[in-house]
This record gives structure tokens, C-alpha cells and sequence, in this order.
């Protein structure tokens, strides 16, 4: 397997082409400074690692904000455009799916029986973001071997996080692994635009049709999965989005509830000291006692 590193400094910009590509070779690219753009069409599979700073992620109909801690899985075939913000430094890897299977198989010594990466947004820890920068120092020495093996751990590494995925594809309805896989991506995609559109104004009806089921049917099916209902989920995406909000913005606590997608301040108050046990406005004026008690 070929080993590909493009970096960018301030402002650049790397487009992928699937026309003009080696699709059998896994692409490294840094983005390091501000500006720096990753775009293309009909990507492969995608994993990005912000190393610094935050990413601003749009696939020309929604868009989200990615920050190191996190990693961002992209299922092939969509559109995505990634912009560096700030000082942002970030490393994305793209490979075929069956790439990503071949190195993942060769380390553990067996075929894996799920084929593809998921969509879905995973907590990147140390060890991820340091096997995603020996990927990209290994790709840069040219040394094959060295690059091979410093993909085949991060790969590892990004199939541990998929790990936890997997039960849930067999709580979804389908006699084939096939049936019940596709159902959950219908699914998961739903619930990642939850997680990133959180803030509007979005009702079951609207996922029904995304994932393209009665709503009666799409609040079963999204039940079975993941064990609580789309308004449940929904919720706790906003607070989650205030909670951010209130640690790392200026604004007012009645416009942390408006952006979160509360109409209504009370209910917000209540349902946030709820779940974090501490109020938006002792969380911001408490300082680490109350962080600690929202975390």
C-alpha cells in the first residue's frame, strides 16, 4: 500500500479528486495555521484529528464546529469541506474502506466481519492524536515499511472507537448484517445532524423523513437503538451545545438558551441544572468547583 503526505501552511488548500487519485493509497494530509482548507467529492473513508485549535466542517448543507479531544469518522461518498481556525493544527487520513480493513486484518491476524467505517464522532484521546502524528512523521521519512506500520496501529485505534458501534447495528431491524447495517446509517445520520443542528428548530417529523420512515416507525426504530427517544437525545444535544457555551463564550445566559435551540429561559434553567447539577450562571461565576460538578 502507497503512503501520501500533503502539509499545509497558512492557507493552503488540498482538493481531492476521485478521477485524479490513487484510491489504493492512504492520503495523510497536516493542516497547520490558519485558513488551511481540505475539499473534495466523493471522498473516501475519512478520519480527521484536530491536533490544535477547531475545524469548521461543512457538507454543503449542514455544518459543525470539530475540536481537538474529538475525531471526526466521514462515510465515502460525500462531499466535505474542512477550514482551520485560527492557529488550528489537524491531520486527516483518507483510505478506501477495504484499505482500512486490510491494515486493521493484518494486525490482528483475522478478516474483520464489519466492512467500512461508520459515520460518528469519537473522543480522541492521547494515544489517538499521537498515532495520527507518528502517521503523518512516518509518511514524511518516505520509509514504506515505517509509514505502513505507523497506519496499521492508528487504523487499530479508529477501529477500537467503531468498536462501540457495532452492538448497536444488531439492534436494528434486517434478517442480513447488510439489512440491519444499513438501517443504522440511516440512523446515525440522523442523529449526527442532531448533534450538529441541534440549535434549530427541528421536530420528529423532519427526521422521519431524513432517515425515510413514519415518524411513528423512526421513533421505534431510533428507540431500539439507542435506547432513548429522538426528543430525548435532541435535549441533551442542546444542553451539551450550552454547556460549551457558557464555558467558552461571552454571552449572555439568555442568548446561550436562544442559541441552544430553548425558547423559553425558565425551562432551559430548569433542565440545565438538571442534568449538570449546577445552574449556567454558577457554572460560569463558580470557576473549577463548579465545572467539576457539570462535568
Amino acid at each position: 500500500m502507497r503512503i501520501e503526505c500533503e502539509q499545509l501552511a497558512n492557507g493552503g488548500r488540498w482538493d481531492w479528486n476521485a478521477r485524479e487519485r490513487d484510491e489504493d493509497a492512504l492520503h495523510v494530509v497536516l493542516g497547520r495555521g490558519r485558513g488551511c482548507v481540505l475539499y473534495g467529492e466523493r471522498l473516501p473513508a475519512l478520519v480527521m484529528v484536530p491536533m490544535r485549535g477547531r475545524l469548521q466542517l461543512s457538507d454543503g448543507e449542514t455544518s459543525r464546529s470539530l475540536t481537538s479531544g474529538e475525531a471526526l469518522v466521514v462515510e465515502p461518498g460525500l462531499t466535505l469541506q474542512a477550514v482551520g481556525r485560527g492557529p488550528a493544527l489537524w491531520i486527516a487520513v483518507l483510505l478506501p474502506a477495504a484499505g482500512w480493513q486490510r491494515l486493521v486484518a493484518d494486525v490482528i491476524g483475522e478478516p474483520l466481519v464489519a466492512a467500512g467505517l461508520l459515520p460518528a464522532v469519537h473522543a480522541a484521546d492521547r494515544s489517538m492524536r499521537r498515532a495520527a502524528l507518528r502517521l503523518v512523521r512516518a509518511a514524511e521519512t518516505g520509509d514504506a515499511g515505517h509509514a505502513l506500520a505507523a497506519a496499521s496501529v492508528f487504523a487499530l485505534l479508529v477501529n477500537d472507537l467503531q468498536a462501540e458501534l457495532r452492538p448497536l447495528i444488531e439492534r436494528c431491524a434486517g434478517r442480513t448484517h447488510a439489512q440491519r447495517r444499513n438501517v443504522f446509517l440511516r440512523l446515525q445520520r440522523v442523529r449526527n445532524y442532531m448533534s450538529t443542528c441541534c440549535h434549530l428548530d427541528l421536530d420528529v417529523a423532519h427526521f422521519a423523513r431524513m432517515a425515510s420512515y413514519s415518524p411513528c416507525h423512526f421513533i421505534r426504530a431510533f428507540s431500539a437503538v439507542y435506547g432513548e427517544t429522538p426528543h430525548a437525545l435532541l435535549i441533551e444535544q442542546r444542553l451539551r451545545r450550552a454547556r460549551r457555551l457558557v464555558n467558552d463564550s461571552s454571552m449572555a445566559i439568555t442568548e446561550v438558551a436562544r442559541a441552544s435551540g430553548f425558547e423559553n429561559r425558565c425551562a432551559f434553567s430548569r433542565s440545565f441544572k438538571r442534568r449538570f447539577g449546577v445552574s449556567a450562571t454558577d457554572l460560569r461565576m463558580g470557576g473549577p468547583a463548579a465545572a467539576t460538578a457539570a462535568a
